[in-house]
């Protein structure tokens, strides 16, 4: 049975994890255009993150940082490279979702990467009715990123 949960960040698997998300990022984007929040960042109080398990595994993560303005930026969805095609990033994705839309969030930002790695996130963001967008906060004008928006009812 697959359990979401708040997750503190202070398991060893979350550590590993994590840690496998900014390989994996810096493995698909020149440094300059990552954008993924190392552990510490992931920490901040603006930031909520959440772990997927199953049977004592970590399959996945994602987070969800409050922009400060009735908004939330949608960070560190990362499912397990052996764990994907499972539909777990969609669970996560939900899951977030609902807790924006519990917080009464207007809308959900991203940034995402625009290289061929990055097109399966895309077209799950797409699925739910995501849309791009420009730049939000403090992110600059790209190439290797896009940025998506989902008005929230």
């Amino acid at each position: 049975m697959l359990e979401i949960r708040p997750d503190d960040l202070s398991g060893p698997e979350m550590a590993d994890l994590i840690a496998v998300h900014a390989r994996t990022m810096l493995a698909a984007s020149p440094p300059e255009s990552c954008h993924f929040l190392p552990l510490e960042g992931l920490k901040q109080p603006s930031v909520s993150v959440w772990s997927l398990w199953e049977a004592g595994t970590l399959l996945g993560c994602g987070a969800l940082k409050d922009l400060g303005d009735g908004t939330g930026e949608i960070k560190s969805m990362h499912t397990r490279e052996v764990q994907r095609g499972r539909g777990l990033g969609r669970r996560m994705l939900e899951h977030i979702l609902a807790e924006a839309r519990r917080r009464g969030y207007t809308a959900l930002l991203l940034e995402t990467g625009s290289m061929d790695a990055f097109i399966p996130a895309r077209r799950l963001y797409e699925a739910y009715g995501f849309t791009l967008c420009g730049p939000f906060g403090d992110y600059t004008d790209d190439p290797n990123s896009l940025f998506m928006r989902l008005a929230l009812d």
